[in-house]
């Protein structure tokens, strides 16, 4: 791109790592600048800049606090507790994926929002109500046939059901790395997401003993459009140690592959506990998890 004499210099920053997964607003503000003929690029701290964008997602993610040389900065991201949306203009740009050569998937939102009020989640204070975002065409890179959706429910809105339905006719790969609403999962909904090309897994999520039987049900009516035991995953919140440890053990006996998230607060006011992390570390080293029990894991740390 040709800069002008009047260009800016803008600097980027991924507080939570950009050597991982890809920071979406930070695609769409490097997208946007370029446009507009700036000169995009990762901080680099023995530089000036025009303005610095920090976008920080987890409030655990340590800040950089190194003094920085620029006009303006400007901090994004529920890590700062911005619980805002871009600016139209930056929202409706298409990812800068050459920010992140080393990524080789699109990443997008079919839908935005939730129906659900969980007290542990930020979704609904952030998005409001469910309402659709683009299509799996707009979101697809043309250099990839993968594409990894951020979805909060994504089985809750008629336009997400339409996406699934189209993709399972398309040439493409996906996985909903969110979870998917076990609630909504019916005979037919099932029947659809079988025939989706997954990535790997199936992501489900079951956050409280309550959802027990409701994962159980979902299950088996994955089972039984075809969708294989290998490919189940769940998130599972951990809040009360013994009662996870009671889900995690039926989610192996249901087939399914658990994931421990210690519970945090998202407004940074709860840390997870030492036994919370001693237990997501026993759950989520998976050759540990299934040749050792929790309790005996227990006594030996």
């Amino acid at each position: 791109m040709n800069h002008t004499k009047d260009a800016r210099r803008i600097g980027l920053v991924d507080v939570d790592g950009h050597n991982g997964f890809p920071n979406l607003a930070l695609m769409r503000i490097s997208a946007w600048h370029k446009a507009l003929g700036d000169m995009v690029e990762w901080w680099d701290g023995m530089l000036p800049y025009d303005r610095i964008y920090m976008s920080k997602v987890f409030t655990f993610s340590p800040d950089n606090d190194t003094v920085m040389q620029s006009d303006e900065i400007i901090r994004v991201g529920t890590g700062y507790r911005d619980y805002g949306s871009l600016p139209e203009e930056i929202e409706a740009m298409p990812p800068d994926y050459s920010i992140y050569p080393r990524y080789p998937y699109a990443v997008g939102f079919l839908t935005r929002g939730c129906i659900r009020s969980c007290p542990w989640c930020i979704v609904p204070r952030k998005e409001g109500g469910i309402r659709p975002a683009a299509t799996w065409q707009e979101i697809k890179r043309p250099d990839s046939r993968t594409i990894i959706f951020l979805d909060n429910n994504v089985l809750a809105h008629e336009h997400g059901l339409q996406q699934i339905e189209e993709m399972g006719h398309a040439d493409v790969k996906v996985d909903f790395n969110q979870g998917l609403d076990t609630r909504l999962i019916t005979p037919e909904i099932a029947a659809m997401l079988a025939k989706l090309h997954w990535v790997k897994y199936v992501r489900l999520s079951c956050d409280t003993s309550d959802m027990l039987p409701v994962i159980a049900q979902a299950v088996a009516y994955l089972r039984e459009a075809g969708i294989g035991t290998h490919r189940l995953w769940s998130y599972m919140l951990v809040q009360d140690v013994e009662e996870a440890y009671h889900r995690a053990l039926v989610l192996k006996a249901l087939g399914i592959q658990p994931f421990a998230q210690p519970y945090r607060d998202y407004d940074g006011g709860c840390e997870p506990t030492a036994e919370q992390k001693r237990f997501a570390r026993w759950v989520n080293r998976k050759e540990i998890f299934y040749t050792c029990g929790w309790h005996e894991y227990r006594r030996r740390k």
